[in-house]
């Protein structure tokens, strides 16, 4: 697996775009509490992929695993220290876990087969997986402005029903609501506050805006800025400043063995 300048293993270097994440990224304590649902009664869960440590529940032994030097850096202090390691090697005995969880990150393995055989592997009972839909990534008002990076983003999240034969039990996919005021910041969580993609802070918090051109960028904010000013974007998607949910591409996968 090709590694980038702090050890990322997917097709972003979180060494470069990886360091305000901790600032945009928050867990939502709406997505949390349902993902929290997920879990069920597990004790000790697993969270590969971890990041900053967004959605670890905080009532259970959580083993965080996170091949990022600079996200293992910004997970808060309270939160156990990140082990370097990847979804596809886990060291870690058969049957460790009650419970694994591994949110918004699957589509930067190297291999998605091998990582959900390992995290089968090492998982008593429920495997929680956050993903989006790449079926539904274009039902958005943004892939208006700049399709390049929903576009991007459907390449890259795996088909739904590959997930689940890959996961293989019994699997539930369960619709997940973007609230209004959404604290973690990924492209749909700004559903109805479209002033926060003049933030290229913001934006970047988002990897997909990492992998498409700057002029494509520098498009879509002069485009956007317009129409906020003129008032175009409210005319014509306004409505979502008021909508308290967003039912977009996130999807909750629940697999038991």
């Amino acid at each position: 697996m090709l590694r980038k300048s702090d050890g990322s293993a997917g097709d972003v270097d979180y060494g470069v775009i990886g360091r305000s994440y901790v600032h945009y990224r928050k867990p939502d304590p709406f997505i949390a509490a349902q993902i929290r649902r997920a879990l069920g009664d597990a004790t000790s869960v697993l969270n590969v992929g971890a990041g900053a440590g967004s959605y670890e529940p905080d009532d259970c032994i959580v083993t965080a695993v996170e091949p990022s030097a600079s996200m293992r850096a910004q997970r808060p202090a309270h939160l156990a220290v990140a082990i370097d390691a990847v979804a596809e090697d886990l060291p870690f005995t058969d049957k460790s876990y009650d419970a694994s969880m591994a949110t918004v990150t699957i589509h930067q393995w190297s291999d998605l087969e091998a990582g959900l055989a390992e995290i089968r592997r090492v998982t008593r009972g429920s495997v929680v997986l956050l993903v989006c839909d790449p079926a539904l990534m274009m039902d958005y008002w943004l892939s208006d402005y700049i399709p390049e990076v929903r576009e991007t983003e459907a390449r890259r999240f795996p088909a739904i029903d590959r997930i689940t034969r890959a996961l293989g039990g019994s699997v539930a996919i369960e619709p997940v609501p973007i609230p209004l005021n959404c604290a973690d910041g990924f492209n749909e969580a700004y559903y109805g506050r479209p002033e926060m993609f003049l933030d290229p802070q913001a934006r970047l918090a988002c990897s997909s805006w990492s992998l498409v051109p700057q002029a494509a960028i520098d498009r879509f904010t002069q485009s956007l800025a317009e129409d906020l000013a003129s008032g175009d974007w409210d005319r014509k998607y306004g409505h979502f400043r008021l909508q308290p949910y967003f039912d977009g591409p996130l999807r909750l996968i629940v697999g038991k063995p």
